[in-house]
């Protein structure tokens, strides 16, 4: 196995899709580690670095969204939710918890491979683009009116009122109070607030935030800015994004 390969962790109980999946993702070049268990996946997924993990939400021991959650505390690693389920509600939690896409079962292999694809493509952008951050070339096309004026260096910062977003530590903060985001729900606020004031139409955050080949529910971007609205705006009382009826959404 070629060592540069990409590692993807499957969590899955079901031993002849997991197989299916197995084969699949070696004939694309992956190196895959499967478990069927929540907790030995969890226990995996904790000791090792992997480049993505396919997770089962209907898994013995511990079900795959207890898996997220506790992951999410100290990785965030990139997450492809694998559900029988195709009510909203359970779309809805799992992305909540921290998932960065979901597939219902049954799927083609096509389309997880495209989704694969698409949340490897994006981490590989997010961590260039933190590591951009650390130098003063990785700041070029941020507008310096957004930049915090009392940083250090490699300590970029876009504010809105007491809002920060540190881009190098990946984190986000009220008037020095931690805000816990997904890796979804950063990147959004990412992008409104580096072309504030402009506005952001529903296709083009899609393609910023969650990949061009992105198969998901078109109403991703409502969704998770309905989710920072919720840890934002009615937590700290502000009114943060603008909706742009039938454009998109915009942060003045």
């Amino acid at each position: 196995m070629d060592k540069t390969a990409e590692r993807i962790l499957i969590i899955e109980d079901d031993e002849k899709l997991s197989r299916i999946v197995e084969l699949e993702l070696a004939h694309e070049g992956y190196e895959m580690t499967k478990c069927a268990t929540g907790s030995s996946g969890l226990d995996a997924a904790e000791k090792e670095d992997y480049d993505l993990i396919l997770l089962d939400i209907m898994l013995p021991e511990l079900s795959g969204i207890e898996v997220l959650r506790r992951l999410r505390k100290s990785k965030d690693t990139p997450v492809i939710l694998l559900t029988a389920r195709d009510e909203v509600v359970d779309k809805v939690l799992g992305l909540d918890s921290g998932a960065d896409d979901y597939i219902t079962k049954p799927f083609a292999a096509e389309e997880l491979l495209a989704r694969i694809r698409a949340c490897l493509r994006k981490s590989q952008v997010h961590e260039h683009a933190e590591t951009g951050a650390q130098t003063e070339g990785g700041a070029d096309n941020i507008n310096r009116e957004d930049i915090s004026k009392d940083t250090a260096p490699g300590k970029i910062t876009l504010i809105w009122n007491k809002l920060c977003l540190d881009i190098g530590k990946h984190e986000v903060t009220w008037d020095g109070e931690p805000i816990t985001l997904t890796l979804k729900e950063f990147d959004l606020l990412h992008a409104l607030l580096e072309n504030r004031g402009m506005v952001m139409t529903r296709d083009v955050l899609l393609d910023r935030v969650w990949g061009y080949d992105y198969y998901g529910e078109s109403n991703a971007v409502d969704v998770y800015v309905r989710f920072l609205r919720t840890k934002i705006d009615e937590k700290f009382g502000v009114s943060l994004i603008t909706t742009v009826r039938g454009v998109g959404y915009r942060i003045d």
